[in-house]
Formats: structure tokens, sequence, C-alpha cells
């Protein structure tokens, strides 16, 4: 009981781009977890992938939103990240291709995360 309120507490005080930064962080420990994983695993593959594609394409769905505040040029380059995510993941899942192209794509974006948090403090 104590570490749920905990956690609900540690929420309400993250701000967003912590919020981000953090969900990015896990989603891509699930994709590095599952790139390591027996080929037929599939449920840790296919979890893996889900996630990952269920995250780029709600920041898509934000993106393409016109109250979204982001300059218009990055706007695009989030939702043609978000359609190669989807595309590579299927390109995975048959075994043409690998993680660790979305596992450094979710690092960058990561990376750019942190300098921004870290230039707005």
């Amino acid at each position: 009981m104590g570490l749920q309120a905990y956690q609900q507490a540690a929420a309400r005080a993250e701000n967003p781009r912590d919020a981000e930064y953090r969900l990015f962080g896990q989603v891509t420990l699930a994709l590095m977890d599952a790139a390591k994983a027996d080929e037929g695993d599939l449920k840790t593959r296919i979890e893996a992938l889900d996630w990952n594609k269920r995250l780029w394409s709600a920041l898509a769905s934000d993106c393409a939103s016109p109250s979204n505040a982001l300059p218009e040029s990055l706007r695009a380059q989030i939702i043609s990240i978000s359609l190669w995510v989807n595309r590579h993941s299927s390109a995975v899942m048959r075994r043409e291709e690998d993680f660790e192209a979305l596992i450094d794509v979710n690092r960058t974006v990561m990376q750019g995360l942190s300098g921004q948090a870290q230039a707005a403090a």
C-alpha cells in the first residue's frame, strides 16, 4: 500500500519531460531484453515491439493535433519516425531486421529529452 501511494505521488510530481524520458527508458529496456531473448520467445518480442509501436503512435497522434505547441517541422519528423517504427517493427518480427535501430532511435530521443531537461534546470 505504501509503495502504491509513493508511485502515485511521484507520478503527480513528475514533469512531462521526465515522464517521457522514464517511459522511453522502460520501453527501450523492454526492446533490449527482447533483442537478447531467444528468437522462439515470441511473447517477449511481440510485447516489446507492440509497446514501442504504441508509444510512437501516441506521439504521432499528439503531433497531428493542431493544438500541439511543438514546431511544425519537429511534429512532422516525429510522425515520420512513428511510421518508420511501424515498418521496421514488422520487419523485425519477420526476422528481416533486428532491434538495434529501434533501440538507437529511442536512445537518441532520450538523450534529447535529457539534454533539454538539463537546459531547463
